[in-house]
C-alpha cells in the first residue's frame, strides 16, 4: 500500500546525538561511579523527566544527587547538552522535500533542556518558529507526557492525526522503538548507522527498494 503519512524521530534520525559525551561532561565535572549510568534509578530519573513528570529544576536536583556532583544549573545543562549535534542543513533540506510529497510529523522523547537547545538552534539557523512549523506537526514526549516505547504513544499520534497506520511509516533508529510502532500496526524503517535520512529519500520521495516492515 501506498505511503501517504511519515513519523520522524528525532535524536538519531533528524539530530545525531551521542551520550557518552555527556558522561565525558559529567566526569570532568566530578562524577566517579559510571556504573551509576545503567541503573534502574538513572535510567527511571530521565524516562520521568522525558514524560514532563519532573520540571527541569527538579531534575536537575535529583541528577546532582544520583551522580553525588555540586554544579551551577548552568555547568549541568552544558553538560546535559554535550551530547546534541547541530541540526546539519542537510537534513532540513530534505525534510522540505519530504514535506511537499507525504504529511510528515515528528515524534520525539526529549526533554525540557534539551528542547530548548535544539528550537534555538531551529530558529536562528533555519528561521522556523518551532518544528511543527517544519513538519506538518510536532510531538515531543514531555509535553504530551507519553514516551516511546509505550503503545499508547503511537496510539496517539495516529488518533490525532486520523491516520491510516497501513499508509503511514514510522522512521528511528532503535529497535525497541519500532517494534512498538509495529505493533499499534504501523508501516515501519529502522534506520541504522551509517545510514542517513538522504540515503532513503530520492528528491524528496522514499526509495522503492526500502525494507519496510508490518
Amino acid at each position: 500500500m501506498k505511503i501517504e503519512n511519515i513519523i520522524f524521530d528525532f535524536g538519531g534520525v533528524v539530530l545525531d546525538i551521542d551520550p557518552q559525551l555527556t558522561i565525558n561532561e559529567f566526569v570532568k565535572l566530578g562524577f566517579t561511579e559510571l556504573e551509576k549510568t545503567t541503573s534502574d534509578e538513572f535510567t527511571h530519573l530521565i524516562r520521568k523527566f522525558e514524560r514532563g513528570i519532573f520540571t527541569p529544576e527538579i531534575f536537575r536536583e535529583k541528577m546532582k544527587s544520583v551522580l553525588e556532583i555540586k554544579i551551577s544549573d548552568q555547568q549541568f545543562d552544558d553538560a546535559w547538552n554535550a551530547l546534541l549535534f547541530d541540526i546539519p542543513s542537510e537534513r532540513i533540506e530534505i525534510i522540505e522535500k519530504v514535506k511537499a510529497n507525504y504529511r510528515i510529523l515528528l515524534l520525539s522523547n526529549s526533554n525540557e533542556i534539551h528542547y530548548d537547545l535544539y528550537v534555538r538552534d531551529l530558529q536562528l539557523r533555519f528561521g522556523y518558529r518551532e518544528f511543527a512549523d517544519l513538519f506538518h506537526d510536532a510531538y515531543f514526549s514531555f509535553d504530551v507526557h507519553l514516551s516511546k516505547p509505550d503503545i499508547e504513544i503511537y496510539e496517539f499520534i495516529i488518533n490525532q492525526n486520523e491516520l491510516n497506520p497501513k499508509t503511514t511509516l514510522f522512521i528511528d533508529d532503535r529497535e525497541d522503538n519500532i517494534e512498538a510502532a509495529r505493533k499499534a500496526g504501523l508501516q515501519t524503517y529502522l534506520l541504522q548507522k551509517p545510514e542517513r535520512i538522504r540515503d532513503i529519500f530520492t528528491d524528496g520521495i522514499l526509495n522503492k527498494n526500502l525494507n519496510i516492515t508490518l
